[in-house]
């Protein structure tokens, strides 16, 4: 037997050897067969085992007398409700599908929880300490706030990019107000006579222009817009808070560099993180200082809260797990003596934050929403990847306790590897996380210039990291066989310019990838699974084998031979002819065409703002399937189907469901001629 394992053994090490090393494009990756055939099942008995459940907390809201903190529990589905004094978990309540904000109106009888991927609104009995109603409302509610009067709920819709107006009498939707491109913060002003709505998602521009965010701004009286700020050069705008002076909103922003090439990392590439402040009279500017230090960089700020007495502001930092500090009365003392001139520069000069911080905080992983106690003596934190609240005094400027949401002890590999995509922890001075790029394991919708020394060319659109485990090649180009490759070699030699992950977090950071980023479901275009007369239409307008005039269509242009469900992407390279003067000769990899409709802008360039836009203006001659023969109507049907189309996993239970009915009409068949013999 030795003999025989002496004999075996060499052979089988040499090829091993050399399958890590093409999968992961080093030679020196250790030979550990759990990273890839363990930790990367999504189905069956291990993965139950390997895996667990956090809750992961993500905003917070509390009662009046500070007494009792309710949380959202993004990936529990619940409403944690917390004893501040005890610093324990008291009650939990089921809620919708992702919740995303919790408000209280001013009595503290009700909560309302905003259910991100069910598209409605939880209301709950605070008494009872149950739901007793769920609202309908836009697609993707996030941020709430209640009106001045208290009659009407403003529910901030992210995937439709609007506001729903709820009158709390009948609970039904009055009105809906549109909004930026990805909607999530609102707020209401100190003196309660407009809200200010934030937008994540930049307007779609061609490359080249420069990014701007929208800043929707609502009269409570009338329920209506009034006005529509620019916030240029910056987006992520997650979160915003009025000073109780009413003379300043402050928001949390990212200034990318987008325009610049990714040879520049070290100069500043790719990402700048700050802080705009609007002035909040007519006319007003929006002002923009840098909270990143010359050498070091504080990715992600997501959340702001202000103190009472206006004179300390908090941000959290979801990417380096930090709070800074921020003296308010210093903003304005440095906008007041400032010329305009001045303050544009500011806009990106590095050494200004040292004239306003006080402090930087360190916390748990991956800190999201913050939450002042009534008092102000208390800044409460929620710790996202952390499953626990971290709780600073607002004096000492100390994290003083925390607590433990009863989540699990143990991190799991694929939790670690979450950790890992949202944060910045080996970038260059901590400038980008994953998440940067990729807000909620998805794209940013900008176009980026990855060349490696000239300006302009190998332009790429971010794509989507959801589900793509199934889908090699990886980037464009397809150079990437493996998202070992695409996270580990080639992402420290195109973007890090260091080796930013050891091997055992890279093991971990694409367990996540591949196992624990789904889809959010189609509740846009495809709410029931059912498709409506027009997208069936399209359906048979994707499928079809012969044009207008009866030609048979090649396969090669056939819309689904390249783009076969579950995934609709054969995973093979191809010339669409949407090759520009600036790109390098290539061929580019087949994206997925799951839930494409909230990726805009389209085709590697991102040239395409649209759907339409990708046979109107960038497939001429049939260059991009057989389309050119389409009526308007037709090429209508075939957009409403594509935009139909939802998560892998609804196309696999499809395939299931009718090998299932094959397989049970074949032992239909078998079973009537045994009997009739």
């Amino acid at each position: 037997m030795s003999i025989l394992i002496l004999l075996i053994y060499p052979p089988f090490h040499r090829w091993a050897r050399a399958h890590v090393n093409y999968q992961t494009a080093t030679e020196d990756h250790p030979l550990n067969c759990f990273s890839c055939h363990l930790y990367t099942q999504k189905t069956g008995l291990i993965p139950k085992i390997i895996n667990a459940d956090y809750y992961s907390p993500f905003n917070l809201a509390s009662s009046n007398d500070g007494g009792t903190l309710y949380v959202v529990a993004e990936e529990g589905n619940k409403l944690l409700i917390v004893d501040t004094d005890k610093g324990r978990l008291i009650n939990k309540i089921e809620v919708g599908n992702r919740p995303h904000t919790v408000i209280l109106d001013g009595r503290n009888n009700y909560a309302y929880v905003s259910n991100q991927w069910s598209g409605n609104l939880s209301v709950i009995d605070l008494q009872k300490m149950k739901v007793t109603d769920t609202l309908r409302t836009g697609n993707g509610p996030a941020g709430l706030a209640l009106s001045s009067d208290e009659k009407y709920l403003y529910v901030v819709n992210s995937y439709t990019s609007d506001i729903s107006v709820i009158s709390l009498a009948t609970g039904k939707e009055e009105k809906r107000l549109t909004a930026g491109n990805n909607p999530t913060g609102i707020q209401m002003s100190a003196d309660s006579s407009k809200l200010y709505v934030t937008s994540r998602r930049a307007l779609l521009v061609p490359y080249g222009e420069p990014v701007v965010c929208e800043l929707t701004v609502i009269n409570d009286k009338t329920r209506m817009i009034s006005e529509r700020k620019d916030v240029e050069s910056a987006y992520m705008l997650e979160n915003i808070a009025f000073t109780p002076e009413n003379d300043f909103a402050l928001i949390p922003l990212i200034r990318p560099k987008n325009l610049v090439p990714s040879i520049q990392v070290e100069r500043g590439f790719m990402m700048t993180n700050g802080i705009g402040i609007i002035e909040n009279k007519p006319d007003g500017r929006i002002i923009q200082f840098l909270l990143d230090e010359p050498n070091s960089y504080f990715a992600d700020p997501f959340d702001i809260a202000i103190t009472p007495d206006g004179k300390r502001a908090f941000i959290s930092h979801a990417g380096v797990n930090t709070i800074s500090v921020v003296d308010v009365d210093s903003l304005r003392v440095i906008i007041n003596e400032s010329s305009p001139e001045e303050l544009e520069y500011f806009s990106n000069y590095l050494g200004l934050s040292s004239r306003f911080l006080i402090k930087r905080i360190p916390t748990g992983a991956n800190p999201k929403g913050l939450l002042l106690s009534p008092d102000g003596k208390l800044l409460f934190v929620a710790e996202h990847l952390e499953d626990r609240i971290g709780v600073i005094n607002t004096e000492t400027l100390e994290m003083v306790r925390t607590i433990d949401l009863g989540g699990p002890r143990r991190i799991t590999v694929a939790r670690l590897g979450r950790r890992l995509l949202n944060n910045s922890k080996g970038t260059f001075q901590n400038q980008y996380s994953c998440f940067t790029c990729h807000p909620d394991a998805h794209e940013d919708g900008l176009v980026y210039n990855m060349a490696s020394k000239d300006m302009g060319r190998n332009l790429a659109n971010t794509q989507s990291l959801r589900d793509i485990g199934d889908t090699p090649p990886f980037k464009w180009n397809g150079k990437n066989q493996t998202i070992y490759k695409q996270d580990g070699m080639r992402f420290s030699t195109v973007l890090t310019r260091n080796e930013p992950f050891s091997y055992k977090e890279l093991d971990a950071l694409v367990a996540y990838i591949v196992t624990g980023i789904p889809y959010p479901p189609n509740l846009l275009y495809n709410p029931t699974g059912e498709l409506n007369a027009m997208q069936l239409r399209g359906k048979e307008l994707f499928e079809r084998t012969h044009d207008n005039l009866g030609n048979e269509i090649p396969p090669k242009q056939r819309c689904i031979t390249c783009h076969p469900p579950p995934y609709f992407t054969h995973k093979q390279m191809e010339d669409v002819g949407s090759l520009l003067a600036s790109d390098d000769s290539m061929l580019f990899d087949t994206p997925h065409l799951n839930n494409i409709y909230a990726s805009p802008p389209y085709l590697h360039h991102g040239l395409a703002l649209t759907l339409e836009e990708i046979w109107t203006k960038y497939a001429a001659d049939n260059t991009h399937g057989t389309v050119n023969d389409f009526t308007k109507i037709q090429l209508n049907e075939l957009i409403e189907y594509l935009k139909s189309l939802s998560g892998p996993e609804y196309y696999k239970d499809k395939e299931k469901v009718l090998k299932a009915g094959i397989l049970n009409f074949k032992s239909k068949k078998k079973n009537e001629a045994t009997v009739k013999k």
